[in-house]
């Protein structure tokens, strides 16, 4: 396995693999941090994959079943994406990541259990991502 910073990636991968990417974290990785989603295809359609990521992400944040962690968890994956200095759906791509993969565990799980869920979300991640440049014909 290669290195799990994702962030190192997502420019190297072209915008319908980065829509493939958010779509994966927000309607099936999501659901290990128990938040189902569902968008609103009606605001999707006929959208270039740039809108469509910056959409499907809009939906998806308004959806916080504990808006207190969500608030705090989105608050992380924000400096933790600004920190990587991406631009457009690269950086959209990689908040997503790193919100959704701080939001599984779940409120009072022991330190050492949480860092073990945020790992094997991030190699979940990984292994998508290197699924889709497999896809897309992307070397990393």
């Amino acid at each position: 396995m290669s290195d799990l910073e994702l962030h190192k990636y997502l420019p190297k991968l072209p915008e319908p693999a980065l829509q493939e990417f958010t779509e994966w974290c927000v309607l099936e990785q999501a659901k290990a941090a128990g938040i189902e989603f569902t968008p609103d295809p009606t605001k999707l359609a006929n959208l270039i994959p740039n809108e469509y990521i910056w959409q499907l992400i809009d939906q998806f944040m308004k959806v916080k079943p504990d808006p207190i962690k969500a608030g705090l968890v989105a608050t992380i994956a924000g400096q933790e994406a600004d920190s990587h200095g991406l631009v457009g759906s690269p950086i959209m791509a990689d908040f997503l990541a790193i919100y959704i993969k701080y939001s599984i565990p779940e409120n009072g799980t022991p330190p050492e259990e949480a860092k073990k869920l945020i790992t094997e979300a991030a190699i979940q991640q990984y292994e998508k991502l290197s699924e889709l440049a497999d896809k897309y014909n992307v070397t990393f």
